[in-house]
């Protein structure tokens, strides 16, 4: 047990235009002395991120910084960043995670004790969202909590369950297990790797461990407003079940239509309205709870109707570009299949 908890990691960043966040990153890298390397994949940025990078390298003997190159037909341009970043390492295990993440102090050692007390060759974590806009108060926490609903942190534990996932701002696995199981090339074209590296690796028999990690790493994950409508329209038709019925139904699950019938109802019979106002006030207070066991401010409640407007219209707005067979993300088009 001791032998894994202190094995080094090497950490892998792919970084595509992240002049605002690259250097917080590697400097929160370099504070975890369990990292033997950080490699720094720069995937086609035109922006500083290369700059930075190369001055950085110069006070970071540990920092190695790799050009990804033209992206190959048929990838995603993370996962081709993320499959350049592991070749030819030495240490046991890897930590995959996003440029935009900042790690915070025994993160590291904390993911390799995980990895030892359940024997799992995954460990990744959800990070605390930094939350600084209206708009980010509003749609953040409403995903988050969602995913909540359709991932569970027990049943991925659970080698018993089929149930797989992960989330690729915070990825630690074992270079062996990483391997095996084809690594980023066998998910070359997936928008959501992550969960599809996790299902690989549960299919073929290892454990995972997948837990908040707000004691772990913090990310703000989108500075403005159209990157945030990117990012999401990117990612929610395939988290929230990838199929026209799926979608179907988690509108209906988030919409409090029975306090909407009542108050359709009220415009005949105003003593409805009383029923309307039960109604949304139960939707309320378990939106309340989730709030809280879900490590989020309860003053966010204030914001759960922008909250479910913005999310309802970021899923059909996803569902429809999927169905319309692309996706965009950093100034690339990926094919998408519904």
């Amino acid at each position: 047990m001791s032998a894994i908890t202190t094995a080094p990691l090497t950490a892998i960043v792919p970084a595509r235009n992240e002049q605002n966040n690259i250097e917080a990153a590697v400097r929160s890298l370099a504070a975890q002395p369990e990292i033997a390397e950080i490699r720094v994949v720069n995937d086609g940025s035109s922006d500083r991120t290369a700059e930075i990078l190369a001055r950085m390298a110069g006070e970071f003997p540990r920092l190695r910084v790799i050009d990804a190159g033209p992206l190959p037909s048929g990838w995603v341009g993370k996962n081709h960043a993320a499959w350049l970043g592991a070749q030819n390492v030495a240490t046991d295990w890897f930590l995959f995670t996003d440029a935009d993440v900042r790690h915070l102090p025994g993160s590291a050692a904390h993911a390799l004790a995980l990895a030892a007390q359940y024997d799992a060759s995954l460990v990744s974590f959800s990070p605390r969202q930094r939350i600084e806009t209206w708009w980010e108060r509003a749609i953040i926490p409403f995903v988050f909590l969602r995913l909540a609903k359709h991932f569970s942190f027990d049943r991925v534990n659970d080698p018993q369950q089929l149930d797989a996932a992960a989330n690729g701002q915070y990825l630690v696995i074992r270079a062996a297990a990483y391997l095996a199981a084809g690594g980023h090339r066998a998910v070359s074209s997936e928008v959501l790797e992550d969960v599809a590296l996790a299902r690989r690796l549960k299919a073929s028999g290892h454990r995972l461990y997948f837990g908040p990690g707000d004691a772990v790493a913090e990310t703000r994950m989108y500075l403005t407003f159209p990157a945030m409508w990117q990012g999401w329209t990117k990612n929610l038709y395939p988290l929230m079940g990838g199929a026209p019925a799926a979608v179907s139904r988690e509108l209906a699950s988030v919409t409090p239509l029975g306090a909407l019938a009542f108050f359709i109802l009220a415009f005949l019979y105003p003593v409805a309205a009383l029923g309307g106002a039960a109604f949304l006030a139960a939707h309320l207070f378990r939106y309340l709870r989730d709030l809280r066991q879900n490590r989020f401010s309860a003053s966010g409640i204030v914001y759960w109707g922008p909250g479910l407007v913005l999310y309802a219209a970021a899923l059909v707005a996803s569902a429809y570009r999927y169905s319309a067979g692309s996706v965009a993300w950093k100034g690339r088009t990926y094919p998408a299949r519904l």
